[in-house]
């Protein structure tokens, strides 16, 4: 109680300060801190007359560095000037990554909107332990005890050796899935060949050599085998989530729920594939799906905070970057129609059959690739209207395009600096 009660004075460039001892205690190893011990008076410019110690600083950064002794919340002035707050603080021995978020924000002249604040801490703050709900108000049950330890397991990789084994068994089975898939691409694309090959034949050799799409039965059945394996892995999470909601706007959810479904849609319809061999090539085409659990990788290592960045800059562009598409659509339209009329009009009758243009929409498509200044030259034009035109689109598309590079090169400058900054204030 008599610590607590004791005083100490401080003299900071003629503005006298006067404050508790345990107030300055508040963060050892700095500088105020030490002025409590003992021998401080013979360390530092101490006046037993008038018992304070006189610092020759800036007393008005010293009122903000005072403050955070009391209140444990690092402000400064507005118009301070970054490196003199930086040589004070340094003084002080208080680092500048623990100053508020505000300040810093002023401090390097960020200007960033309250409510995509607000997104990025949301983001930041999600995770996985956003599903796991409280328990207090549960019975408690086997489910209760049970329920967070193996969503763990399932859930976080790196939480137990077990959950690490079970991620390796998930993956093997995921990279396994799509090695069949890509073997059963060879068995579609002979099928595919043969049947073009077969198409040349006469009506006697359709008869004696009519070419049917099998999938090899060992595929088949490693196929399901992995896939009874995604059943139960994706039947356990679902059961243990509490939140069945937010389970599945999880996108990498929706893909195990969909990854599912090929193999049992196959065992199902299997004789109507021998009749109809294209049922065949668009089960194939569904099991794309499965290259998409390769994004689960992402849960076994640790995003760079680039990504993330990246991420939230595109999330908060999001209604300029729809602004864009429309642009780019309307352009699409315009000069699509402007090429197909002008060709038509001008061209030469006898050059009709090089200008490879049966109807509107491959205007359209020759207008997109231009106006994104692909030009895979498949279709050219060969008036002056038409030249005109192509030109016209490509000056556009570059401007379309390159235009919105620096304001978004701009908002991901300022959300990676807010990101480091909270990084180091995290650490």
């Amino acid at each position: 109680m008599e610590d607590f009660k004791e005083k100490i004075v401080l003299n900071v460039g003629g503005v006298r300060y006067e404050t508790y001892s345990n107030t300055l205690r508040a963060f050892p190893g700095t500088k105020l801190c030490s002025l409590t011990e003992p021998h401080a008076p013979s360390i530092y410019d101490y006046n037993p007359t008038t018992k304070e110690f006189f610092f020759d600083r800036s007393g008005e950064i010293f009122s903000y560095v005072l403050n955070y002794y009391r209140t444990k919340h690092l402000h400064c002035p507005i118009d301070i000037c970054r490196s003199v707050l930086e040589e004070e603080l340094a003084f002080w021995e208080i680092n500048v990554t623990h100053l508020a978020f505000c300040c810093w924000l002023k401090l390097n002249n960020r200007k960033v909107q309250p409510e995509e604040l607000h997104i990025w801490d949301e983001n930041d703050q999600a995770d996985d332990r956003c599903l796991i709900v409280q328990t207090e108000r549960m019975n408690f049950s086997w489910r209760t005890r049970w329920q967070p330890k193996i969503w763990s397991v399932f859930e976080k990789p790196f939480s137990s050796f077990t959950a690490k084994c079970l991620a390796i068994v998930s993956l093997l089975f995921i990279i396994g899935i799509v090695i069949i898939f890509c073997e059963e691409t060879k068995a579609q694309f002979e099928f595919f060949t043969a049947n073009f090959t077969f198409n040349g034949h006469s009506e006697v050799a359709r008869n004696y050599h009519e070419p049917h799409y099998h999938q090899p039965a060992s595929l088949l059945h490693l196929e399901l085998f992995c896939v009874l394996w995604f059943s139960f892995e994706f039947s356990v999470r679902l059961c243990v989530c509490p939140d069945k909601k937010k389970f599945f706007q999880n996108p990498l959810n929706v893909v195990d729920f969909l990854s599912l479904f090929p193999v049992y849609i196959e065992l199902f319809v299997d004789g109507h594939i021998q009749k109809m061999p294209s049922v065949g090539l668009w089960l194939g085409f569904i099991r794309v799906v499965y290259l998409l659990k390769l994004l689960k990788l992402s849960k076994l290592i640790e995003t760079p905070l680039t990504l993330r960045v990246l991420f939230y800059t595109l999330k908060s562009i999001l209604r300029e970057i729809c602004i864009l598409l429309m642009i780019l659509a309307f352009e699409t339209l315009f000069f699509g129609a402007l090429f197909f009329y002008g060709e038509l009009l001008c061209s030469n009758p006898s050059y009709t059959g090089e200008l490879h243009i049966t109807d509107i929409f491959v205007c359209f498509w020759w207008a997109l690739i231009t106006l994104t200044t692909v030009g895979y030259g498949d279709i050219i034009p060969l008036t002056t209207v038409g030249q005109v035109t192509a030109a016209l689109a490509a000056v556009f598309g570059m401007l379309t395009i390159i235009i919105p590079i620096p304001i978004f090169l701009v908002k991901f400058k300022s959300y990676y600096a807010v990101a480091v900054f909270k990084q180091k204030l995290k650490s």
